[in-house]
């Protein structure tokens, strides 16, 4: 008698995704990965929250095309032919689609910046980030050097994981851990937060879903929400919103990393009872 089949666990239905500094064509993007996670993915509404294909990367060096980021396209294709709505916010790495912001391309609409409202109400402002610049960013050789040491950073992450694959070991970033050690990078991840949720406030908004600093996050703050969805070159990592509003910070494998509670629905005067 042969045993029954069992069914892989239905996969869940997401009502909004948001992914970002994906970094196609450049040297570090885990296209890969990210095909696989779109392939498995289910979602109303996409946000391409900026950096998707790096243009200037592939202006100043030698573009890295191939079947994985063709994959990459292919599965955005396929989502769009399965009904969900694509929304692209351009980033500083592919800042030259700006000048398309306000259309709706056949495939996509392109916004400069926009508000995405979840299923519990909450009202939230979507852009890459990259106009906090002013306020966070050093600048002059200090900035410089950072970069030069980012890029041999992400390197030495890459070469460390493909020796991690062929020892069965799991994906683990070598840059996030050194800049979770180093307490400059943490100064400047707290002058961005903080410049986000400072912009939400002043729009009246209840929070942020932004990139831009290769850092995922997932957290509420004085009554607002700071949401990174991270990126493709080192975490890994795309932020999702259930169907009842609550939102969830997801690895390329599907895990919760982190997450919001959708918020208390308000209970109606009328409905509340009254004390004998």
């Amino acid at each position: 008698m042969s045993l029954p089949t069992r069914l892989p666990p239905p996969r869940p239905h997401h009502r909004a995704v948001f992914v970002s500094d994906v970094h196609l064509g450049a040297k570090h993007c885990h296209a890969a990965e990210l095909a696989t996670f779109l392939d498995g993915l289910r979602c109303d509404r996409l946000y391409l929250v900026g950096d998707i294909v790096d243009l200037w990367w592939m202006a100043q060096r030698r573009a890295r095309w191939g079947a994985p980021q063709i994959r990459v396209v292919e599965a955005l294709h396929a989502l769009r032919r399965a009904g969900t709505t694509i929304v692209y916010v351009p980033g500083n790495h592919d800042r030259a689609l700006r000048r398309v912001c306000g259309l709706a391309l056949p495939a996509m609409q392109v916004r400069r910046r926009t508000v995405h409202e979840t299923a519990d109400g909450r009202r939230l402002l979507v852009t890459h980030g990259d106009d906090y610049d002013a306020i966070t960013h050093f600048g002059g050789l200090q900035e410089r050097f950072g970069d030069w040491l980012y890029y041999r950073i992400l390197t030495g992450n890459q070469w460390l994981n493909r020796a991690r694959r062929l020892l069965g070991m799991r994906y683990w970033s070598l840059s996030e851990f050194l800049k979770q050690r180093s307490g400059a990078a943490e100064r400047y991840i707290e002058r961005f937060v903080q410049a986000g949720l400072d912009d939400a406030r002043r729009r009246g908004l209840d929070g942020i879903v932004c990139g831009h600093i290769h850092r995922a996050s997932l957290v509420e703050r004085d009554g607002l929400v700071y949401a990174n969805d991270g990126d493709w070159v080192e975490s890994l990592t795309a932020l999702a919103e259930a169907q009842d509003g609550s939102l969830r910070l997801l690895s390329h494998q599907g895990e919760v990393l982190a997450a919001l509670p959708a918020r208390a629905a308000k209970v109606p005067v009328e409905h509340v009872p009254r004390a004998a």
